[in-house]
């Protein structure tokens, strides 16, 4: 694998909230990071059907356009009952005219299997895929995954998305109400980046 080691990191992404994880996520490894927006780059049209595909796409697109190695993260959330949804479509379920509602969003899963008179517990899944890119177009994945269940109504206001409304397995608090130390330690993300970090940190670039 190719190794990366310190110095300055594109974040493909707009999201605030993955900034703040993912930049605390590599802080100790002495990689500072420049989010998309702060870059002027525009979000590209995500179409593939996958966590995986979509995130190469956002990170070769920012690796090529700053010159800068660029880590992407395509996330979300899929629900047993719902089929997988929201999936790949996680943060679309938030859109709106005025911008991402997740508060929408959560009673959008709500209304669905309500609708569809879904049993509790309702079992769920957070996934995420990582993508670092390079401005040559070299690049690779690192997937992670944590499963749970659903509670209703969403409690805490600590994390972001869906995090209110999803239990981790063996735990009694929601992600919204972890301390975000607690969340990072056991997240999809923090299952994913600790594979990136094996597989690219501390290595010799080739």
């Amino acid at each position: 694998m190719r190794g990366l080691a310190g110095g300055r990191l594109a974040l493909a992404s707009h999201n605030r909230g993955k900034l703040r994880e993912i930049a605390a996520l590599l802080a100790p490894y002495g990689t500072s990071v420049v989010s998309a927006a702060e870059l002027g780059l525009p979000e590209p049209e995500e179409t593939e059907d996958t966590f995986a595909g979509n995130a190469r796409i956002k990170a070769r697109f920012v690796a090529r356009e700053s010159g800068l190695p660029a880590l992407s993260d395509d996330s979300g959330i899929a629900v047993d009952a719902l089929g997988g949804a929201p999936g790949v479509h996680t943060a679309d379920w938030a859109e709106t005219p005025d911008g991402r509602d997740f508060a929408l969003a959560m009673r959008r899963v709500r209304a669905l299997l309500e609708e569809r008179a879904a049993p509790p517990p309702h079992s769920a899944a957070f996934h995420c895929a990582l993508c670092l890119a390079w401005p040559d177009g070299d690049d690779q994945v690192f997937a992670g995954r944590i499963t749970g269940t659903l509670t209703w109504p969403p409690r805490g206001d600590r994390g972001f998305g869906y995090d209110p409304m999803f239990i981790p397995d063996g735990e009694s608090q929601t992600f919204g109400e972890m301390d975000p130390a607690r969340k990072h330690a056991m997240s999809h993300r923090a299952r994913a980046f600790a594979k990136l970090v094996a597989g690219c940190f501390d290595k010799i670039s080739t």
